[in-house]
């Protein structure tokens, strides 16, 4: 979840590294550090908090200073502060090391490692993998090519148990930067006599749009004269440059306050791309390209089960939902976290579908793993081109939305849900439903992006209502079938940027114990669209107005009858049941965005959080 740059050139590093970790900080800033090499030392600068603080410590730059690491940290192993800040140097000081990912068996390593006469000076796990390096480094009678600094760095790292991605350099070796991957994302940026290592595209694309993408166990060894990828235990490895697949103009605010809320209003263009050129509207079929070798074998698809973390997990619900209603495919959703470690029933015919955005989420990775080993046909819903779950999946089927650097995720659920659909109205088309339906449904699906435009006009309103109820710490969000996953996600969304406690629920759920937390104007949000249950819902909305409760309702555009049960409305357009999802969650996401600015926070940079999931 920590974000890593490294770089070597014939530029000054210092300002490319402190440029790259601001591009990055969105995947951890508890704490950011930097080493630069010149004259045969390291140049080491930390310090707790945002990059901000690390840049009011910095010295001038010098010239000779072409070599360097950074990284801002997301905590794991020792509390937040410079100390444990990265890079963290060897006891011999000539290793530096930044780290994104656990390290398991650390505390045999550091045990061992003391018993050798070995020096620790934080309480990370981090600084294990540069003593290791250190000591065997030091320790090297004599290696191949003489090469003692790539020699140490497999060394240590065949016997690291966990996840990393790293970036090393070594004193003796002033124009060498390693970097190694085992669980979490490393990219090689490859420009003209330059060189970028990161653990996001987003600090490389303003330097170059080539790349090479390391998979787990392999590390590449970078010079002047180029670079070389191997695996850990020095098998040579021949990787391709890939073109990354966005540019700078999309990572940065163009105009608006928050990442978030830029992401929010680039939904309508975002969902426009997502199925692009992938509705048949004449044929009433739905092309996706990615899974095209496998269509056969999902029409015979015997059950599906979707496994994701937070966000994803709720588009996964919606998913579930619309593969049994729409292809009559039993369907389920798992927490991968959970998933990985239980003993899953995958008979012949399962498929299990991964949903990410970054594509480099640790339990789904694992999830992943667990399900092929047994035999299922997998696929992949990421954003991210390239991603481990892109390589790592039988086929999949990527988002198409462009960076998403909001922490609070927008733009990748809605995309997310979309993609489930289509693949659900195909599914369908093959299994279930009319050729007719099918259309239908691909008609309506080509609406929702103008859909999502009228919504968004609606934010100011949207704001007035989160003016009038911050002051409550304690909120319901609440919805039925297709619309349940949609609070959940509501609820999620306020929690994580506004601090607010949220509790999503089905609607009939209410009265069966959490009906007792509603108290004087407390606010509970109901999604109450026109749709099968709507009668039950208006049910549910009376049993809190009962109790004194504050109801804001989504409902659909022209049902002023709402009005009478609700205290604050705001107006979806129609949809049919099953798109409902890519509406209703709009007022939800921009209700959550205001209720934190307005309660003072960043909403960018919520507390505790980081935005890609590379640790369990």
């Amino acid at each position: 979840m920590c974000g890593i740059v490294a770089y070597l050139g014939q530029k000054i590093a210092q300002p490319i590294l402190i440029e790259g970790l601001k591009r990055l900080e969105y995947r951890g800033y508890d704490s950011a550090g930097i080493a630069l090499l010149s004259q045969g030392a390291l140049h080491v600068k930390k310090a707790a908090g945002r990059i901000s603080f690390l840049e009011e410590k910095l010295d001038k730059p010098l010239a000779d200073q072409n070599i360097g690491i950074g990284h801002t940290r997301w905590a794991t192993h020792g509390k937040p502060n410079e100390t444990n800040a990265h890079p963290h140097i060897d006891y011999t000081g000539k290793i530096a090391v930044v780290h994104n990912g656990i390290i398991e068996n650390y505390a045999t390593l550091k045990t061992w490692l003391n018993s050798q006469g070995a020096q620790f000076k934080s309480e990370t796990d981090t600084e294990v993998i540069s003593n290791l390096i250190g000591y065997f480094y030091s320790t090297a009678k004599s290696t191949k090519n003489n090469d003692r600094f790539e020699w140490a760095v497999q060394r240590a790292l065949n016997e690291l148990v966990g996840t990393y991605g790293l970036a090393i350099m070594c004193t003796d070796y002033p124009d060498t930067l390693i970097g190694a991957k085992k669980g979490s994302p490393l990219i090689l940026g490859v420009g003209k006599n330059e060189y970028i290592i990161a653990s996001d595209a987003a600090a490389i694309v303003e330097h170059t749009t080539q790349a090479i993408y390391l998979s787990d166990g392999e590390m590449v060894v970078v010079n002047p004269a180029g670079f070389r990828t191997t695996t850990i235990d020095n098998v040579e490895v021949r990787k391709e440059l890939n073109q990354i697949e966005y540019s700078l103009d999309q990572i940065e605010l163009g105009g608006f306050k928050h990442y978030m809320l830029k992401e929010i209003f680039e939904q309508p263009n975002c969902i426009a791309t997502c199925i692009g050129g992938r509705l048949d509207e004449k044929n009433g079929r739905i092309v996706l390209g990615g899974i095209d070798k496998f269509s056969r074998d999902l029409t015979k698809t015997k059950r599906i089960i979707m496994t994701a973390c937070g966000t994803a997990w709720h588009a996964g619900l919606v998913g579930e939902f619309l593969f049994e209603q729409l292809a009559r495919i039993p369907s389920e959703v798992e927490y991968a976290s959970e998933f990985r470690y239980r003993n899953p029933i995958i008979d012949e015919g399962t498929c299990v579908i991964a949903i990410s955005q970054s594509g480099e989420t640790a339990d789904t990775l694992a999830a992943i793993e667990q399900a092929k080993e047994r035999g299922a046909t997998v696929l992949g819903v990421v954003n991210v081109v390239g991603s481990t779950i892109a390589r790592t999946t039988d086929a999949g089927v990527y988002l198409r939305v462009g960076p998403e650097i909001g922490v609070a995720s927008t733009k990748a659920f809605t995309a997310q849900v979309a993609v489930l659909t289509m693949l659900a109205i195909e599914l369908g088309r093959r299994r279930h439903i009319s050729a007719e339906q099918a259309k239908y449904y691909i008609e309506e699906l080509k609406e929702i992006p103008q859909k999502i435009s009228r919504i968004l006009t609606q934010t100011d309103h949207i704001k007035t209502i989160a003016q009038a109820n911050i002051e409550h710490d304690n909120w319901l969000f609440l919805g039925r079938g297709f619309n349940y996953p949609v609070a959940l996600e509501g609820a999620l969304k306020l929690k994580e940027i506004s601090y607010i406690h949220a509790e999503g629920l089905p609607a009939a759920e209410m009265k069966h114990g959490p009906i007792a937390l509603i108290t004087n104007r407390m606010p509970v949000v109901f999604v109450a669209t026109k749709c099968s249950q709507y009668d039950k819902i208006i049910g549910n909305i009376e049993e809190v107005r009962a109790r004194n409760g504050c109801t804001i309702v989504i409902a659909t555009e022209g049902d002023e009858h709402i009005r009478n049960y609700a205290d604050h409305v705001v107006f979806v357009p129609d949809a049919p049941e099953p798109l409902q999802p890519l509406l209703t969650v709009i007022p939800l996401q921009l209700l959550a965005y205001h209720a934190a600015v307005l309660r003072g926070h960043d909403v960018d940079k919520p507390r505790n959080l980081a935005k890609s999931v590379t640790v369990e």
